[in-house]
C-alpha cells in the first residue's frame, strides 16, 4: 500500500470550452502534449452514504497509470468545495478482487463505518485528457485534467461489475493538481481558466456530484462532519455553548483521524488520540453546567473508559523507551544485559497486553457508540434551556475556577513535602495543570492572546511534572523487578538506574518550583 498528499482545485466548465494556452503561467516553461485515457471507477459506500458525508471516497479504478483501489481521506484544510485548493491524504492498494476492499484500507474506515458494510454506489466513466505543466530543468509542476464524465448510480446490493440501471449524468470539469509545483500556481491559473469559461466547482468531488441529494448531508450541501462547524464558529461575542462546540470540533476530529493509526500501531497515534480525549474531558468538566447533566456525564464516563485503555500501552511504551535509554548509558556487561531482559519482559508484556485489550475495544459496539455520541454532542449539543450565556464571561469563569483548583493542588503538594504523599500530590498538580491548559485553550477563541499565554504556562508545569511522574514510576518498577538475590553485576545496574531516576526526580521538582514561581501572577490573573 502506498500513500501521497493530493493538492488540487476543481472547476466546472462548459462542453464547448477550449483549454487555454498554459505556457504563459508563472514558472511554467512548457506544456506537454495532451494525452487521453479512459478511466472507469466504482465508488463504495454504505446505504446511508456514511463515507461521503465525512468527505471520504473509496473507489476501485481501472485504466490509466494508477489503476487500483484509492482511498481519499477528508481534506486536510477543511475546504468543503472547489472554492479553495484542497489537500487530501490519498492511499493506494493493488486492484485485487472487484468487490473485496483491501484490509489495509478498511483500517482507515472503521471509525466511520462503525460496523456497517460497504457496497458499490456509483460507477464513473471518465475520458481524461491530461496537460502536463513543466518548469525549469524539466520539473513536473502540475497536471491539468480535462475530464468528460459519465456517472451512474448503482442500486444497493449490486456487484461492481453489474449494470446499475439508473439514470446517467454527464458533465465536464477541469482539475488542476500539483505534482512538484508550488500552491502559488493556483492564483494565476484560475485567472487564465476563468477567461476560458471555467468557474470554481460547485461540488467537493465527482462522487458528491453523482450522488446529488441522495445522501442527507453531502459535503457540498450542509455542515461538515470532519470537525468544521461554520454555523457555530466562535467569535468574541459568541454564546458560551458555541465557544465549547467550536473548540471540541478539533479534538473530536483528531480522535477520528487517529483511529486508523492506533489500529495499525503507528508511532504516536495512541498518544495523540489520548491527548484529544483528555481535551474533550477537561472542557466537558469545565463547562458541564451549560448542558443537560445525563448525556455529559455518560460521555465523560465513556471517554474515561477509552482513555484508560489507551493509557495502558502508552504508559508502558513511554516507560520502556525511558529505561532503554538509561540502560544504554550504562557500561555494557552481563549485569546490564540481565536487567534489560527483565525490563523488556515486564514492561514489554504490559505493552502487548494493553494493546491487545485496546484493539478489542476498538472493534466493540461500545466504542462505536462513543463515536456516535461525540458527533451527536458536536452537531446537536444538549444545551440547557436557560438564557444564553455570553461566551467571554463563562470562559473567564471556567479558567478562573481551573486556576483556583491548580493553586489548591500547589498548596497541598507544598504541605506534603516528602514521600509517597508528596509524589501523589504533585501528580494531582500535573492533572490540574493539564485541565487548566485545556480550558485556557478553549478561552483563546474569545480572549485572543491571553488564553494561549495561560495555556502555555500551565503546559510548562504539566510537562515538567510529567517527567517527574515518569521518573517515579520507573524508580518504583525497578524496585519491584530487581531483588536482593540479584548477582552483584545486576544489582549494581539496578542501583545505577534507581540513582538516575532519583536524580531526575529531584531536578524535575526544582524545575517545577521555578516554573510555578515564574507563572504565579499570570495564572492568578487568568484571562479576565
Amino acid at each position: 500500500m502506498s500513500q501521497q498528499t493530493e493538492i488540487e482545485k476543481k472547476y466546472d466548465v462548459g462542453e464547448d470550452a477550449a483549454v487555454p494556452p498554459l505556457e504563459g503561467l508563472p514558472g511554467v516553461t512548457r506544456a506537454g502534449l495532451p494525452h487521453t485515457e479512459v478511466l472507469e471507477a466504482v465508488y463504495f459506500d454504505t446505504k446511508r452514504y456514511t463515507l461521503a458525508s465525512h468527505r471520504i471516497t473509496l473507489r476501485r479504478r481501472t485504466g490509466g497509470t494508477d489503476a487500483g483501489w484509492h482511498l481519499k481521506l477528508p481534506p486536510l484544510d477543511g475546504a468543503a468545495s472547489g472554492a479553495e485548493p484542497r489537500q487530501r491524504r490519498e492511499l493506494h492498494a493493488p486492484l485485487g478482487q472487484p468487490d473485496v476492499v483491501p484490509d489495509g484500507l478498511l483500517a482507515y474506515l472503521q471509525a466511520y463505518l462503525r460496523g456497517a458494510e460497504v457496497a458499490p454506489v456509483v460507477r464513473l466513466e471518465t475520458s481524461r485528457t491530461t496537460h502536463a505543466l513543466y518548469g525549469e530543468d524539466g520539473v513536473h509542476l502540475a497536471d491539468l485534467a480535462d475530464d468528460r464524465v459519465t456517472a451512474e448510480r448503482l442500486h444497493p446490493g449490486h456487484k461492481s461489475g453489474a449494470s446499475g440501471g439508473g439514470e446517467k449524468q454527464h458533465w465536464r470539469e477541469w482539475e488542476l493538481e500539483l505534482v512538484h509545483g508550488d500552491p502559488g500556481l493556483f492564483g494565476p491559473a484560475e485567472e487564465l481558466l476563468a477567461k476560458a469559461g471555467a468557474r470554481p466547482a460547485g461540488h467537493a468531488s465527482k462522487l458528491a456530484r453523482a450522488l446529488g441529494g441522495a445522501a442527507g448531508a453531502l459535503p457540498d450541501a450542509g455542515p461538515s462532519r470532519n470537525g468544521s462547524t461554520p454555523a457555530l464558529a466562535a467569535g468574541k461575542k459568541a454564546p458560551a455553548a458555541a465557544v465549547v462546540t467550536a473548540y471540541l470540533s478539533g479534538p473530536i476530529a483528531e480522535i477520528l483521524a487517529q483511529d486508523p493509526g492506533v489500529r495499525l500501531e503507528e508511532p504516536e497515534s495512541v498518544h495523540d488520540m489520548r491527548s484529544a480525549l483528555r481535551r474533550v474531558r477537561s472542557v466537558l468538566a469545565a463547562y458541564r453546567k451549560l448542558y443537560v447533566p445525563a448525556p455529559v456525564r455518560r460521555l465523560r464516563d465513556e471517554l474515561k473508559w477509552l482513555g484508560q485503555l489507551l493509557g495502558a500501552p502508552r504508559d508502558a511504551e513511554v516507560l520502556l523507551d525511558r529505561l532503554r535509554g538509561h540502560l544504554d548509558e550504562l557500561p555494557p556487561g552481563e549485569g546490564v544485559d540481565d536487567v534489560k531482559a527483565k525490563v523488556e519482559r515486564k514492561v514489554g508484556g504490559a505493552y502487548d497486553d494493553g494493546y491487545r485489550q485496546l484493539q478489542e475495544a476498538l472493534r466493540s459496539d461500545r466504542y462505536f457508540r462513543l463515536l456516535d455520541d461525540l458527533e451527536a454532542f458536536r452537531d446537536k449539543p444538549p444545551v440547557r434551556p436557560d438564557p444564553v450565556a455570553p461566551g467571554r464571561r463563562v470562559a473567564a469563569k471556567a479558567v478562573a475556577k481551573a486556576a483556583r483548583r491548580l493553586r489548591r493542588s500547589h498548596k497541598a503538594a507544598a504541605r506534603s513535602r516528602h514521600g509517597t504523599d508528596h509524589e501523589t500530590a504533585l501528580h494531582q498538580v500535573r492533572k490540574d495543570a493539564k485541565r487548566l491548559r485545556h480550558v485556557a485553550e478553549s478561552a483563546a477563541q474569545v480572549f485572543g492572546k491571553r488564553g494561549p499565554k495561560v495555556a502555555k504556562a500551565a503546559h510548562r508545569q504539566q510537562k515538567i511534572l510529567g517527567n517527574f511522574h515518569d521518573a517515579v514510576i520507573a524508580r518504583d518498577l525497578l524496585a519491584t523487578v530487581g531483588s536482593r538475590q540479584e548477582p552483584t553485576a545486576a544489582a549494581a545496574a539496578y542501583a545505577a538506574l534507581e540513582a538516575r531516576e532519583d536524580e531526575l526526580i529531584r531536578s524535575s521538582e526544582a524545575k517545577y518550583r521555578k516554573a510555578r514561581k515564574k507563572s504565579r501572577n499570570l495564572l492568578r490573573r487568568g484571562v479576565g
